[in-house]
């Protein structure tokens, strides 16, 4: 057995390429003569010798849809935060643009959604595009109002 104070750590040099025979990396520097993998820059990636690769033996999977529409999401926690840095006025109604204007969304949505995470304390009013039943439900039980809009703003 070994105790803790016998065990020291080994340490290797860094092997310096290019340094002359002496150093058993000299001259070629490992890479062998002439030929691709000689050269620098060069870098044959995924390449199994005319075997067929395996990124081109799996198969795709799913895809990605051009024209997704953007959908923002803000929880109603994150609204009554905005309210209580005095950034967000509690008489304002906090709508698409509004949000956009106060850099709290992403100029490129599309959408608004308003999700239920969180309390709201103030009797606010809110446009919106979509909204989950666990906000509209906290909203109006605070007295709040909700009017969902149908068409896209841009």
């Amino acid at each position: 057995m070994t105790s803790l104070n016998n065990i020291t750590k080994v340490i290797t040099k860094k092997i310096r390429i290019g340094r002359g025979i002496g150093s058993g990396k000299g001259k070629t520097s490992g890479r062998g003569v002439k030929g691709q993998k000689s050269r620098s820059g060069v870098a044959i990636k995924s390449f199994e010798g005319g075997q067929m690769p395996l990124y081109r033996r799996l198969p795709k999977r799913g895809f990605k849809t051009i024209n997704r529409s953007k959908i923002a999401k803000v929880n109603l926690d994150k609204i009554q935060h905005y309210i209580e840095k005095k950034t967000i006025s509690s008489k304002d109604i906090i709508n698409h643009k509004l949000l956009k204007k106060l850099k709290i969304i992403n100029k490129n949505t599309q959408f608004l959604k308003i999700l239920g995470n969180g309390d709201i304390k103030d009797k606010i009013k809110i446009e919106a595009h979509l909204i989950s039943k666990s906000a509209k439900e906290k909203l109006e039980k605070n007295g709040g109002t909700i009017e969902i809009k149908k068409n896209i703003e841009k």
